[in-house]
Protein backbone atom coordinates (compact mmCIF):
# COMPACT_ATOMS: atom_id res chain seq x y z
CA UNK A 1 0.00 0.00 0.00
CA UNK A 2 0.82 3.38 -0.77
CA UNK A 3 -0.11 6.84 0.19
CA UNK A 4 0.16 9.75 -2.50
CA UNK A 5 -1.98 13.16 -3.11
CA UNK A 6 -3.88 13.78 -6.46
CA UNK A 7 -4.88 17.08 -7.73
CA UNK A 8 -8.30 17.87 -8.75
CA UNK A 9 -8.86 20.95 -10.80
CA UNK A 10 -11.13 22.47 -8.25
CA UNK A 11 -8.37 23.18 -6.45
CA UNK A 12 -9.51 20.02 -3.94
CA UNK A 13 -5.92 18.19 -3.34
CA UNK A 14 -7.10 14.72 -2.09
CA UNK A 15 -5.20 12.00 -0.57
CA UNK A 16 -5.45 8.53 -0.99
CA UNK A 17 -4.26 5.09 -0.19
CA UNK A 18 -3.93 2.40 -2.52
CA UNK A 19 -3.17 -0.89 -3.45
CA UNK A 20 -2.88 -2.95 -6.39
CA UNK A 21 -1.59 -0.54 -9.31
CA UNK A 22 -3.26 -2.30 -12.73
CA UNK A 23 -5.60 -4.28 -11.09
CA UNK A 24 -9.37 -3.82 -11.95
CA UNK A 25 -10.47 0.21 -10.60
CA UNK A 26 -12.20 0.09 -7.04
CA UNK A 27 -13.08 3.10 -4.93
CA UNK A 28 -13.71 2.92 -1.44
CA UNK A 29 -15.42 6.38 -0.07
CA UNK A 30 -15.51 7.16 3.52
CA UNK A 31 -18.43 8.47 5.29
CA UNK A 32 -19.27 11.80 7.62
CA UNK A 33 -16.05 12.65 9.79
CA UNK A 34 -14.42 9.86 8.48
CA UNK A 35 -10.62 8.85 6.42
CA UNK A 36 -9.25 6.27 3.93
CA UNK A 37 -7.91 4.76 7.29
CA UNK A 38 -11.68 3.33 7.60
CA UNK A 39 -10.67 0.94 4.61
CA UNK A 40 -6.85 0.93 4.31
CA UNK A 41 -6.51 -2.30 6.46
CA UNK A 42 -8.05 -3.96 3.60
CA UNK A 43 -6.42 -2.27 0.85
CA UNK A 44 -3.24 -5.07 0.02
CA UNK A 45 -6.04 -7.83 0.04
CA UNK A 46 -7.97 -6.54 -2.01
CA UNK A 47 -5.35 -6.38 -4.64
CA UNK A 48 -4.54 -9.80 -4.19
CA UNK A 49 -7.80 -10.30 -5.33
CA UNK A 50 -6.88 -8.59 -8.50
CA UNK A 51 -8.33 -5.12 -7.68
CA UNK A 52 -6.74 -1.42 -7.82
CA UNK A 53 -8.11 -0.51 -4.59
CA UNK A 54 -8.70 3.25 -3.76
CA UNK A 55 -9.51 4.76 -0.46
CA UNK A 56 -9.36 8.86 -0.58
CA UNK A 57 -10.37 11.28 2.04
CA UNK A 58 -12.44 13.31 0.72
CA UNK A 59 -12.57 16.75 0.97
CA UNK A 60 -13.10 18.59 4.39
CA UNK A 61 -11.87 15.28 5.84
CA UNK A 62 -8.65 13.70 6.97
CA UNK A 63 -5.75 15.87 5.19
CA UNK A 64 -7.81 16.59 1.80
CA UNK A 65 -7.92 19.85 1.15
CA UNK A 66 -10.40 22.38 3.68
CA UNK A 67 -12.53 24.86 1.72
CA UNK A 68 -13.31 27.35 3.99
CA UNK A 69 -16.98 27.43 3.31
CA UNK A 70 -20.39 25.48 3.89
CA UNK A 71 -21.42 26.26 0.73
CA UNK A 72 -18.22 24.63 -0.27
CA UNK A 73 -20.08 21.01 0.94
CA UNK A 74 -22.64 19.40 -1.26
CA UNK A 75 -22.97 15.42 -2.21
CA UNK A 76 -22.87 16.69 -5.64
CA UNK A 77 -19.19 18.21 -5.16
CA UNK A 78 -18.13 15.49 -3.29
CA UNK A 79 -19.27 13.71 -5.93
CA UNK A 80 -17.61 15.47 -9.05
CA UNK A 81 -14.38 15.08 -7.11
CA UNK A 82 -15.05 11.13 -7.11
CA UNK A 83 -15.05 11.03 -10.56
CA UNK A 84 -12.18 13.47 -11.29
CA UNK A 85 -10.09 11.42 -8.96
CA UNK A 86 -11.30 8.13 -10.82
CA UNK A 87 -10.55 10.12 -13.90
CA UNK A 88 -6.89 10.50 -13.26
CA UNK A 89 -6.44 7.23 -11.68
CA UNK A 90 -7.91 5.71 -14.70
CA UNK A 91 -8.41 7.26 -17.46
CA UNK A 92 -11.77 9.67 -18.48
CA UNK A 93 -14.86 7.84 -19.18
CA UNK A 94 -12.82 4.27 -17.84
CA UNK A 95 -15.09 2.33 -15.74
CA UNK A 96 -14.78 1.30 -11.73
CA UNK A 97 -16.50 -0.07 -8.85
CA UNK A 98 -17.60 1.91 -6.32
CA UNK A 99 -18.46 1.31 -2.66
CA UNK A 100 -19.70 4.06 -0.33
CA UNK A 101 -20.34 4.35 3.20
CA UNK A 102 -23.05 5.48 5.51
CA UNK A 103 -22.35 9.62 3.73
CA UNK A 104 -20.39 8.20 1.19
CA UNK A 105 -22.92 5.69 0.39
CA UNK A 106 -25.22 8.99 -0.11
CA UNK A 107 -22.43 10.15 -2.49
CA UNK A 108 -22.01 7.26 -4.27
CA UNK A 109 -25.26 6.93 -5.05
CA UNK A 110 -25.17 10.09 -6.83
CA UNK A 111 -22.28 8.96 -9.09
CA UNK A 112 -24.20 5.69 -9.58
CA UNK A 113 -27.27 8.37 -11.26
CA UNK A 114 -25.30 10.68 -13.06
CA UNK A 115 -22.66 8.36 -14.80
CA UNK A 116 -24.05 5.03 -14.22
CA UNK A 117 -22.34 3.72 -17.41
CA UNK A 118 -19.13 4.08 -15.22
CA UNK A 119 -20.01 2.10 -12.45
CA UNK A 120 -19.05 -1.92 -12.78
CA UNK A 121 -20.56 -2.80 -9.45
CA UNK A 122 -22.22 -0.47 -6.84
CA UNK A 123 -21.93 -1.59 -2.79
CA UNK A 124 -24.35 1.27 -0.73
CA UNK A 125 -23.15 0.08 2.94
CA UNK A 126 -24.86 1.13 6.33
CA UNK A 127 -26.39 4.14 4.27
CA UNK A 128 -30.31 5.49 3.26
CA UNK A 129 -31.47 7.07 0.23
CA UNK A 130 -32.76 10.24 1.28
CA UNK A 131 -32.60 12.41 4.53
CA UNK A 132 -31.27 11.27 8.23
CA UNK A 133 -34.44 10.91 9.28
CA UNK A 134 -33.75 8.69 12.47
CA UNK A 135 -32.37 11.84 13.99
CA UNK A 136 -34.17 14.93 15.58
CA UNK A 137 -33.80 17.44 13.12
CA UNK A 138 -33.79 20.41 16.08
CA UNK A 139 -31.11 18.65 17.46
CA UNK A 140 -29.27 17.98 14.49
CA UNK A 141 -29.27 22.17 13.39
CA UNK A 142 -28.18 22.67 17.27
CA UNK A 143 -25.37 20.86 16.75
CA UNK A 144 -24.61 22.39 13.29
CA UNK A 145 -24.91 26.06 15.67
CA UNK A 146 -22.56 24.59 17.96
CA UNK A 147 -20.10 23.96 15.62
CA UNK A 148 -19.77 27.04 14.00
CA UNK A 149 -19.45 29.07 16.85
CA UNK A 150 -16.88 26.30 19.02
CA UNK A 151 -15.49 24.34 15.65
CA UNK A 152 -15.20 20.86 15.09
CA UNK A 153 -12.61 20.12 18.87
CA UNK A 154 -15.02 21.95 20.89
CA UNK A 155 -17.89 20.16 19.18
CA UNK A 156 -16.21 16.77 19.68
CA UNK A 157 -15.87 17.44 23.80
CA UNK A 158 -19.34 18.19 23.81
CA UNK A 159 -20.32 14.98 22.20
CA UNK A 160 -17.97 12.89 23.93
CA UNK A 161 -20.50 13.15 26.70
CA UNK A 162 -23.57 12.34 24.75
CA UNK A 163 -24.24 8.87 23.36
CA UNK A 164 -24.03 8.72 19.54
CA UNK A 165 -27.37 7.78 17.89
CA UNK A 166 -25.61 5.76 15.62
CA UNK A 167 -24.34 3.41 18.47
CA UNK A 168 -24.90 -0.26 18.82
CA UNK A 169 -23.48 -3.45 20.53
CA UNK A 170 -21.29 -4.22 18.35
CA UNK A 171 -19.21 -0.80 18.20
CA UNK A 172 -19.27 -0.23 22.10
CA UNK A 173 -17.48 -3.86 21.87
CA UNK A 174 -15.40 -2.79 19.68
CA UNK A 175 -14.21 0.68 21.43
CA UNK A 176 -13.59 -1.57 24.53
CA UNK A 177 -12.20 -4.82 22.59
CA UNK A 178 -9.84 -3.31 19.99
CA UNK A 179 -7.08 -1.06 21.27
CA UNK A 180 -6.88 2.22 20.24
CA UNK A 181 -10.10 2.34 18.79
CA UNK A 182 -11.64 4.90 20.75
CA UNK A 183 -8.61 7.35 19.45
CA UNK A 184 -9.07 6.54 16.53
CA UNK A 185 -12.67 7.66 15.97
CA UNK A 186 -11.76 10.85 17.98
CA UNK A 187 -8.97 11.54 15.73
CA UNK A 188 -10.87 11.32 12.36
CA UNK A 189 -13.74 13.34 13.69
CA UNK A 190 -11.43 16.20 14.75
CA UNK A 191 -9.73 15.97 11.60
CA UNK A 192 -13.09 17.18 9.64
CA UNK A 193 -13.24 20.81 9.18
CA UNK A 194 -16.20 22.49 10.93
CA UNK A 195 -17.82 23.51 7.44
CA UNK A 196 -17.58 20.27 5.89
CA UNK A 197 -19.65 19.47 9.49
CA UNK A 198 -21.70 22.01 8.90
CA UNK A 199 -22.48 21.67 4.82
CA UNK A 200 -22.78 18.06 4.98
CA UNK A 201 -25.15 17.68 7.83
CA UNK A 202 -27.01 20.19 6.06
CA UNK A 203 -27.21 18.00 3.49
CA UNK A 204 -27.60 14.76 4.72
CA UNK A 205 -30.58 16.59 6.67
CA UNK A 206 -31.92 18.31 3.21
CA UNK A 207 -31.34 15.24 1.62
CA UNK A 208 -34.15 14.60 -1.80
CA UNK A 209 -35.31 11.23 -1.35
CA UNK A 210 -33.51 9.11 -4.09
CA UNK A 211 -35.45 5.85 -4.18
CA UNK A 212 -37.83 6.37 -7.14
CA UNK A 213 -34.78 7.84 -9.27
CA UNK A 214 -32.74 4.36 -8.10
CA UNK A 215 -35.73 2.28 -9.37
CA UNK A 216 -33.55 3.10 -13.22
CA UNK A 217 -30.78 1.85 -12.13
CA UNK A 218 -28.65 -0.94 -13.59
CA UNK A 219 -25.62 -1.35 -11.77
CA UNK A 220 -24.65 -4.66 -9.96
CA UNK A 221 -25.55 -3.66 -6.46
CA UNK A 222 -25.25 -4.76 -3.04
CA UNK A 223 -26.54 -3.78 -0.32
CA UNK A 224 -24.22 -4.55 2.78
CA UNK A 225 -25.84 -3.49 6.28
CA UNK A 226 -24.73 -4.48 10.32
CA UNK A 227 -27.28 -6.53 11.71
CA UNK A 228 -27.23 -4.34 14.94
CA UNK A 229 -27.10 -0.91 12.74
CA UNK A 230 -31.10 -0.76 13.33
CA UNK A 231 -31.37 2.78 12.20
CA UNK A 232 -30.20 1.81 8.92
CA UNK A 233 -31.42 -1.99 8.51
CA UNK A 234 -35.07 -0.55 6.95
CA UNK A 235 -33.19 2.03 4.70
CA UNK A 236 -30.91 -0.69 3.21
CA UNK A 237 -33.95 -3.10 3.07
CA UNK A 238 -35.61 -0.34 0.99
CA UNK A 239 -32.54 0.79 -1.43
CA UNK A 240 -32.40 -3.40 -2.16
CA UNK A 241 -36.18 -3.58 -3.28
CA UNK A 242 -36.03 -0.71 -5.30
CA UNK A 243 -32.90 -1.22 -7.20
CA UNK A 244 -32.99 -4.24 -9.61
CA UNK A 245 -31.26 -7.41 -8.92
CA UNK A 246 -29.64 -5.75 -5.91
CA UNK A 247 -29.04 -8.33 -2.96
CA UNK A 248 -29.09 -7.33 0.47
CA UNK A 249 -26.36 -8.46 2.81
CA UNK A 250 -27.14 -8.41 6.61
CA UNK A 251 -23.84 -8.99 8.67
CA UNK A 252 -23.99 -10.72 11.71
CA UNK A 253 -22.74 -9.02 15.12
CA UNK A 254 -22.21 -5.99 13.03
CA UNK A 255 -23.15 -2.40 13.89
CA UNK A 256 -22.48 0.66 11.41
CA UNK A 257 -18.85 -0.06 10.68
CA UNK A 258 -19.15 -3.78 9.33
CA UNK A 259 -15.72 -3.48 8.06
CA UNK A 260 -14.01 -3.42 11.72
CA UNK A 261 -17.07 -4.74 14.02
CA UNK A 262 -17.31 -8.19 11.87
CA UNK A 263 -14.38 -8.01 9.29
CA UNK A 264 -14.52 -11.62 8.89
CA UNK A 265 -18.24 -11.32 7.08
CA UNK A 266 -17.28 -8.23 5.72
CA UNK A 267 -14.71 -9.88 3.95
CA UNK A 268 -16.47 -12.50 2.84
CA UNK A 269 -19.81 -10.56 1.28
CA UNK A 270 -17.13 -7.86 -0.75
CA UNK A 271 -15.33 -11.06 -1.71
CA UNK A 272 -18.45 -12.99 -3.32
CA UNK A 273 -19.54 -9.49 -4.57
CA UNK A 274 -16.03 -8.29 -6.01
CA UNK A 275 -16.14 -11.80 -7.61
CA UNK A 276 -19.45 -11.93 -9.67
CA UNK A 277 -18.23 -8.80 -11.34
CA UNK A 278 -15.05 -9.50 -11.96
CA UNK A 279 -16.53 -12.55 -14.08
CA UNK A 280 -19.21 -10.31 -15.57
CA UNK A 281 -22.05 -12.41 -13.69
CA UNK A 282 -23.73 -9.57 -11.94
CA UNK A 283 -25.09 -9.91 -8.21
CA UNK A 284 -27.42 -12.52 -8.14
CA UNK A 285 -31.47 -12.07 -8.10
CA UNK A 286 -31.97 -9.77 -5.10
CA UNK A 287 -32.15 -12.13 -2.73
CA UNK A 288 -31.02 -11.34 1.14
CA UNK A 289 -28.04 -12.92 2.05
CA UNK A 290 -26.55 -13.15 5.88
CA UNK A 291 -22.34 -13.10 6.06
CA UNK A 292 -21.26 -15.07 8.84
CA UNK A 293 -20.44 -14.20 12.15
Amino acid sequence: MDIRDVDLSTGIRMQIAQAGLGGRPLLLVHGFTGAKEDFTEWLDELAGLGWHAVAPDQRGHGVSTKPPSKSDYSFELLATDLLELAGNLWGAGARFALLGHSMGGMVAQVVALRVPERLTGLVLMDTTHGSIAFVDREQLEKVVEIVEAVGVDGLADILATREDPLASPAHRRLLTEREGYAEFMDRKFRATSAAAYAGLMTAMMDATDRLDALRSLRVPTMVIVGEDDRPLRRESRRLAEAIPGATLVVVDGAGHSPQFENPDGWRDAMRSFLDRIAAGAGTGTGADAKAAP
